[in-house]
């Protein structure tokens, strides 16, 4: 039976060795509760790291810590301190989380971390395929392990792959400044689905792989050369049941905690002041400091408010071992006493401080008792705390104060919205929710709710793993085409077998792999003396048909005994043969068309055009990816008007905007040239919408071949060149 296999850094559970025994204790986090249906329910494993190190783990209870993990549906991960010193702490606590979170004075770029990095999620790779099973799919989570998707799908091709970033995906001018840039993002797409929180990660990420890898990116797809990748964004739920229920059970209970009952002599000696929660991790991507600037500013603004509002601000440990955490603790507790020793009276002091972790009992008091959650993160992926404060509202009231910065504030607009930069506006927003009328409190928090409850975790996930099956779905339908070795050897045969054959061959993106320089994409020795043995056998015709040049055709090909056809069929060379134009055509039109040309080449750098006999070609493979494709849009619509009552086409090739005749093209080269000749063998080769004529034009039962995974007219797909080069070699071992 089929399973899922979820992989994150950490296992769910919670590891304990007392008294030489191992004890297990499930967690409870939003992850884990939102992959409960995936994992508990439907015969899933997790996999990962159990939190202890091997020099922790007794020799004698390795077994037994083996054992607890399998009894709760896991598998660890065996790290050693080094491995959790040089991968964790290091590459993805000092170099991955500030760069992702924009804080790049605190990235540290180093080598030996980067190594940890990969040597780990080796290590996770080793594991999850020794586990893998025919129809199994996976589900990788979060930033220490965006190597491992490709790393599983190096060896396991069949297996579908799904990965989720739990924070902010970077802007392409963050993230190029990683020395590993392309390692990360050709890890990330070994993935058949990469899911982010919202839409502006996703579009930073197709961003950094169009401009970074320059792959071809659709709206939300990247054409790989053998199958296609979606980028997708899925905003991620609380568990809103518990929440509300935990909310409700405490709103009935007489039972109250010691946290509850402070809280409750704070309501009780002043009934009309207002409480302030402020709950994070101890993360300098919080914003802690900001917010607590942002509320001293407020009291000086608006003084009538002192002893009349109290922030209650958690603050939970984390990640103690690393520098700015520890400088940031300094100052989030300078920042406490200043503000307190400021505007403290003997029976008012402005801020309640907790530095630890509270249960999830205290956590409920918080949420319930606070009148105004204010959250003000610089960057945030999620924030789940601000769902968790909605959900606990059982009366409707309350305010949510949130920063635009969070990936939650995409959702829910009906907070109050803030710059957590901007103090002045956090003061009058806080004054604007200390004043705002219980009516309007309950009108906003009505239409949180009722999204919060609907789009839950467990519906998060579900909706991830139902688009992740639809990407295998997409990648059959694509891949139906794709040639077979058996189609292969078919046609091997009666290519073979035939008395009179003919091959024609696209040259860029087909016979070379396409450069930066297309001076220098000249055939090698090895391509030359392929196609000149395969011309040799007897009754075989080689034909390179080209969109270059007739002299840079000419020249590479000079000593190869075959037909040549350059310009996508304006000229023509048989063998032994000169060049001829294959029609009578004008190209008066050229003065008028070459200067519009200029313009747009004056205006996109790394562009130039390409002067031919019959046809200009602008090039724009070496711009910018996004502002190419504008302006290769701009360009074509300018041209196609220009050339309507003219009797020019624009051909819209692979990085290339050509205008030339619209009466000659690929597929009437071709089928004049096999006009009334009995070739019982026809094969045609090439990578874009020019060779589409070719395909379209010729007879069914020709051999059509498209490189790289399109929508096409050929019959058949193949990966790269290099495959086209196999094939080559293989037509030439035939006798």
């Amino acid at each position: 039976m089929s399973k899922t296999i979820i992989i994150s850094n950490r296992l769910p559970l919670q590891l304990q060795i007392e008294n030489k025994t191992v004890h297990a204790t499930p967690s409870v986090g939003g992850l884990a509760t939102g992959m409960k249906s995936v994992h508990k329910d439907s015969n899933g494993v997790w996999i990962g790291w159990t939190g202890l190190t091997e020099e922790e783990i007794p020799a004698n209870l390795l077994d037994d810590v083996i054992e607890a993990t399998i009894k709760e549906q896991c598998i660890p991960v065996s790290l050693t301190k080094e491995d959790i010193d040089g991968f964790y702490y290091g590459f993805s606590n000092r170099t991955i989380w500030p760069l992702f979170h924009y804080f790049m004075e605190f990235t540290e770029f180093e080598k030996e971390s980067w190594q940890s990095y990969v040597t780990v999620n080796e290590k996770y790779a080793e594991v999850v395929l020794d586990n893998i099973e025919e129809g199994d799919t996976v589900w990788v989570h979060d930033y220490q392990l965006m190597l491992l998707p490709a790393l599983i799908k190096k060896k396991r091709p069949d297996v579908q792959i799904g990965f989720f970033l739990h924070i902010p995906f970077p802007s392409y001018e963050v993230f190029r400044t990683l020395p590993w840039r392309e390692e990360i993002l050709k890890g990330l797409l070994g993935s058949d689905l990469i899911g982010f929180h919202t839409y502006d990660y996703q579009r930073h990420f197709l961003s950094s792989v169009s401009r970074i890898l320059r792959h071809e990116v659709g709206f939300n797809e990247i054409t790989l050369k053998d199958r296609i990748v979606t980028a997708n964004s899925y905003p991620m739920g609380i568990d809103y049941n518990k929440f509300a229920k935990a909310a409700a059970k405490h709103d009935a209970t007489k039972n109250q905690s010691e946290l509850q009952r402070r809280l409750d002599i704070h309501i009780d000696t002043t009934p009309d002041a207002k409480m302030i929660l402020s709950i994070d991790r101890l993360d300098y991507s919080k914003g802690i400091a900001n917010r607590l600037r942002a509320y001293e500013y407020f009291l000086e603004k608006y003084p009538e408010f002192k002893e009349k509002v109290r922030l209650v601000m958690l603050a939970v440990p984390s990640r103690s071992n690393v520098p700015q955490y520890q400088l940031l603790k300094k100052e989030i507790d300078e920042l406490v006493g200043r503000i307190n020793g400021k505007f403290s009276s003997v029976s008012w002091t402005p801020i309640w401080y907790f530095y630890r972790s509270m249960p999830f009992e205290n956590l409920i008091d918080l949420y319930t008792t606070c009148d105004i959650a204010l959250l003000t993160p610089i960057r945030d992926g999620m924030n789940l705390v601000a769902k968790e404060y909605i959900a606990t509202r059982t009366d409707e009231t309350g305010v949510l104060i949130l920063s635009e910065m969070a990936g939650a504030a995409q959702e829910m607009s009906e907070a109050l919205i803030i710059n957590p930069n901007n103090f002045e506006e956090i003061a009058d927003t806080l004054k604007q929710a200390i004043e705002m009328p219980k009516a309007e409190q309950i009108k906003r928090n009505k239409f949180l709710q009722k999204r919060l409850r609907r789009y839950n975790v467990e519906k998060w996930a579900d909706d991830f793993m139902t688009s992740l099956q639809d990407t295998k779905h997409k990648s059959d339908i694509v891949k139906a085409i794709q040639m077979t070795e058996k189609q292969e050897s078919e046609m091997l045969n009666a290519y073979k077998n035939s008395e009179k054959r003919i091959l024609f061959l696209d040259y860029d993106g087909t016979l070379r792999a396409f450069v930066n320089n297309p001076e220098d994409a000249s055939p090698d020795e090895e391509l030359l003396e392929l196609v000149n043995t395969i011309q040799k056998q007897e009754n075989t015709e080689v034909v390179i048909i080209s969109g270059r040049d007739r002299h840079t055709l000419g020249s590479w090909w000079q000593q190869i005994p075959i037909t040549l056809i350059a310009e996508h069929g304006v000229w023509k060379r048989p063998i032994g043969g000169e060049w001829a134009v294959t029609e009578n055509l004008k190209n008066d039109w050229m003065d008028t068309v070459r200067p519009i040309l200029e313009k747009f080449v004056d205006r996109t750098a790394g562009t130039f055009i390409e002067e031919k006999n019959y046809s200009l070609a602008w090039h724009y493979r070496n711009a910018d990816p996004d502002l190419g494709e504008i302006r290769a849009g701009e360009l074509s619509s300018v041209l196609k008007e220009l050339s309507a009552n003219n009797d020019l086409g624009v051909l819209d090739g692979n990085k290339v905007l050509e205008i030339k005749n619209s009466t000659i093209h690929k597929g009437k080269a071709v089928t004049k040239h096999i006009f009334e000749k009995d070739y019982t063998f026809q094969f045609a080769i090439g990578d874009d919408w020019t060779d589409e004529y070719m395909f379209q034009d010729l007879p069914d039962e020709a051999y059509t071949i498209k490189v790289g995974l399109q929508k096409t007219a050929a019959k058949f797909y193949v990966d790269d060149t290099e495959r086209v080069r196999d094939l080559l070699k293989k037509f030439a071992a035939q006798d």
